[in-house]
């Protein structure tokens, strides 16, 4: 008895430790220089929190605790090796959506355990069950359609279903009307003789749990592409809201204060890419963003574009002052962080001043340039946010764009028709001289047509982006 009090009190210790950790964890995370370290602080408390909670509950022995983590160790093992850089996003969302299944299966088993008790069941705890049983379904549903859109498998344009918004608002009516019958009929003196087996209850839990996902589903189906760094936060968000009312469910603090964080940062998050994009969340959510082809107001002529060489765009290069590279998706699918930076550091030797330039949205996930950048070395002193770097393009020589497109056309500034009107963007068109790598003249995730290629100072570099820039580093040796 006497070690059963000195475990629990223990435990409980070790709780506030590992809820420390995570906060430190997410304040280094806020830093490319530190997060490295942040996230192993995060994932020390969360090993903590496990090992702790799994002795004092006695769930299992240690073998069974050592066979978790060995094959937990080498699928992350195998993850962070096998995955490109590419396929991050899509990974991102599939934790989301792991996160938030996760939750609804805790919280549904404490829900059909609690069944087997006494009728009389806690109201708070039952609230938290649907809460996070709601919750974790549309999360585990919306992050898989999220990554089907990134991987390819979905179409990344939205899929408008007539009256959307209707059916949305009737399967969540629907969702938290059977949820409340639930709480009631489960905190009720009668509940044990109404649920029994797989009986009523159950069958209407399962429901509410059926139309949760299919709502999760007809959230996200509608968004485009161009929209997915805010769906894949606000999805972060949601699973740190399952996690936290699973914490409620099992009265398990660490859980709640973990889930806690999560769900407030992913909020916050979303708030910043929306205004990243000059557009609510609700703007986001409900609008269908891109499903119509849009040319920003182009009247469909064919506009002229000044294609160089790699030979034309390193004479450019070799005698600027100051270089600002834009990195975007592009960037990534060429996998052409390595080279861009073997590219800046012979650009420096030359006394040539070097700056990154990089948009909230600019990607596919929050991050995904700070991501790559960092993958490849380049100096975090060198990485310049939208606000901090759009004054010094008046003085640039040359502005690199690597694979951008939406967050670099000036039509978002300039053309109340486009539909990215408003929208910050980093001024790239006001250089010197704008140098393009791109496969071709493809629009972005928005479906816009970019009139920043059609300036007389911008030159188009066509082909792949990882190629065209170790061509130009080499043309540049021979200056």
């Amino acid at each position: 008895m006497m070690e059963s009090v000195v475990l629990s009190n223990l435990t409980e210790g070790v709780y506030i430790i590992s809820g420390a950790l995570f906060i430190l964890g997410l304040i280094r995370l806020r830093s490319p220089a530190t997060a490295r370290s942040g996230n192993v602080l995060s994932a020390l408390g969360m090993l903590l929190a496990v090992v702790f909670t799994l002795v004092n509950e006695e769930i299992i022995g240690v073998e069974g605790m050592i066979i978790g983590f060995a094959v937990g160790s080498l699928a992350g093992a195998y993850l962070a090796r096998r995955v490109q850089m590419t396929a991050m996003p899509q990974m991102v969302a599939v934790f989301n959506g792991f996160g938030g299944g996760a939750s609804a299966l805790v919280a549904a088993a404490e829900l059909f355990y609690l069944n087997r008790t006494p009728p009389v069941q806690d109201s708070v705890t039952v609230v938290t069950i649907m809460a996070s049983t709601i919750i974790g379904a549309v999360t585990l549903t919306g992050s898989f359609i999220a990554f089907g859109k990134l991987q390819g498998l979905v179409g990344s344009r939205p899929t408008l279903i007539p009256f959307r918004n209707v059916i949305n608002a009737i399967l969540l009516g629907g969702a938290l009307g059977l949820a409340g019958f639930l709480v009631v009929e489960f905190t009720s003196d009668a509940a044990g003789a109404v649920f029994s087996g797989l009986s009523q209850g159950e069958w209407i839990f399962l429901i509410m749990a059926a139309l949760a996902l299919t709502l999760g589903v007809l959230l996200v189906i509608p968004i485009g592409g161009a929209d997915m760094p805010v769906v894949i936060a606000l999805l972060n968000s949601y699973s740190g809201l399952a996690a936290a009312a699973a914490g409620f469910v099992l009265d398990n603090q660490v859980l709640i204060v973990a889930g806690s964080l999560v769900g407030a940062s992913g909020l916050i998050l979303t708030r910043i890419m929306t205004r990243a994009m000059n557009r609510s969340l609700a703007n986001v959510m409900l609008g269908g963003f891109g499903a119509e082809e849009a040319t920003g107001g182009g009247d469909g002529e064919q506009k002229p574009v000044r294609a160089v060489n790699a030979d034309d765009a390193a004479t450019v290069l070799g005698y600027a002052r100051l270089v600002i590279f834009v990195p975007g998706y592009g960037l990534a699918v060429a996998q052409a962080q390595h080279s861009v930076r073997e590219l800046a550091d012979l650009l420096k030797s030359r006394n040539i001043e070097v700056k990154y330039a990089i948009h909230p949205v600019a990607g596919r996930m929050p991050g995904h340039m700070n991501v790559l950048l960092a993958e490849a070395n380049v100096p975090y002193d060198e990485l310049y946010d939208l606000d901090e770097i759009n004054s010094e393009f008046d003085r640039a020589d040359v502005a690199v764009v690597v694979g951008a497109n939406d967050v670099v056309n000036p039509a978002a500034r300039n053309d109340s028709s486009s539909p990215i009107f408003g929208m910050p963007i980093l001024n790239a068109d006001r250089a010197q001289s704008v140098l393009v790598l791109k496969r071709s003249m493809a629009t972005g995730f928005a479906g816009v047509e970019n009139h920043l290629f059609h300036l007389d100072k911008t030159m188009m570099l066509f082909g792949d982006a990882k190629e065209s820039v170790q061509a130009m580093t080499g043309e540049v040796k021979e200056l």
